[in-house]
């Protein structure tokens, strides 16, 4: 049986969505049609965890599913191999079905945290698209490449970029929206949700299920929370809050947030309704302390991804570390990731020598975002905050 619950249809409709094609009015209609649609999202595993990006577009995923719409959640186990060319300065490198399948395979669990996949009443779907891209012809590929044309592409920002740089374009890279389109052919779908940069593969999809079935597929593209450079926050930029990441980092990154972000935040990454975040944002140009709202933030992305006990401890947590005296307190930036635990302490002035730094280790008195390190032979591998003694620094 499918609803047609109001509250959960505007939601689809109107939060965080960039936009709808052909249009909202009729994805509208359909809704409130009651006829079960087909709606997918797909995730390549080209690294070993989904970040809080996901997040955004699977909450668009959850409300279809609670009106009794069937969902799929696609691991894009052949297109990870590939690597999607959007917003690339620089050509992915490729992946082996080996690498692709290994880093899938907490993705289900972390999904978890937001969709109800294995719902008794009406789960979610998990296909793989290995299962039928590795198993077109070379003459199926030609037919469907004919399709799209090599301005379509190089139209591309991406590629516009690197034409002028001098930088390569892999043909292979012309073939990655050409593979997502076939994901909607395959799979028969209605709508397809993702972010606003996966804009130009999914109406690769619409191209490809008007001339091969016939059919109007509805797109549905999220809105994307950016940096203040107008960069997506994402993996390859190094500034993602990723799903594995401890309630602690969660909440530190969330706190690490430019004031702008605040609105945006409660608006993209949380359950939290429409009415609710211009309430906030009402009360924030109304002069209320924005931080107030940022720690309000901080602890309901913490509490949605890791459960609100986890979230309590990550609030106080940073309390003790950052809020002792005040909100303003200025916590010295360093940039160590990439670097060695022992040359990070010493370069950021935390110890005079690695002497006194593999002391603080050993004493069980160094913490990375709330976890012990526990070797001095340690990698700085994330940003966060680094706490040694009574000294804290903000890696970046």
């Amino acid at each position: 049986m499918v609803s047609t619950d109001r509250k959960i249809i505007d939601r689809i409709l109107n939060k965080a969505v960039e936009d709808i094609l052909p249009g909202k009015a009729t994805l509208e209609a359909l809704l409130l049609s009651g006829k079960r649609l087909k709606v997918y999202q797909g995730f390549d595993p080209t690294g070993p965890t989904l970040h809080i990006g996901h997040s955004v577009m699977m909450r668009k995923l959850e409300d279809f599913r609670k009106l009794g719409h069937e969902v799929i959640f696609l691991m894009g186990n052949f297109t990870g191999m590939i690597g999607d060319p959007s917003d690339k300065a620089v050509g992915r490198k490729p992946l082996t079905i080996g690498q692709v399948n290994e880093n899938l395979k907490l993705y289900k669990e972390q999904a978890s945290r937001i969709i109800d996949i294995d719902n008794s009443e009406n789960p979610v779907k998990i296909l793989y698209n290995y299962d039928w891209l590795s198993k077109l012809t070379f003459a199926e590929i030609i037919e469907l490449s004919s399709q799209f044309t090599v301005q379509q592409m190089l139209k591309r920002s991406m590629f516009q970029d690197r034409l002028e740089n001098d930088r390569p374009i892999g043909l292979h890279e012309f073939l990655y929206p050409l593979m997502q389109g076939y994901d909607s052919v395959a799979m028969d779908v209605d709508v397809e949700v993702g972010g606003n940069d996966q804009l130009f593969n999914m109406l690769a999809g619409r191209t490809l299920m008007k001339a091969l079935k016939n059919k109007e597929k509805i797109v549905i593209a999220g809105k994307l929370l950016t940096t203040n450079d107008g960069k997506k926050m994402g993996k390859t930029e190094g500034n993602m809050i990723m799903l594995s990441d401890t309630p602690e980092n969660i909440y530190g990154k969330v706190m690490a947030f430019p004031d702008e972000h605040i609105v945006p935040g409660f608006e993209l990454l949380t359950s939290m309704e429409i009415e609710e975040v211009e309430t906030i944002k009402t009360a924030i140009e109304s002069g209320e302390n924005p931080m107030t709202h940022k720690k309000n933030l901080a602890f309901q992305i913490t509490k949605e991804l890791k459960g609100e006990q986890e979230a309590v401890k990550a609030q106080q947590y940073f309390e003790e570390v950052f809020q002792k005296k005040s909100f303003n307190t200025e916590i010295p930036e360093f940039k160590g990731v990439g670097k060695n635990i022992l040359d990070v302490m010493i370069e950021a002035g935390i110890t005079s020598s690695k002497g006194e730094a593999r002391r603080l280790i050993e004493q069980n008195a160094v913490k990375l975002n709330g976890e012990v390190v526990s070797t001095i032979d340690m990698k700085i591998e994330e940003t966060g905050m680094l706490k040694a003694g009574k000294k804290v620094i903000n890696l970046v």
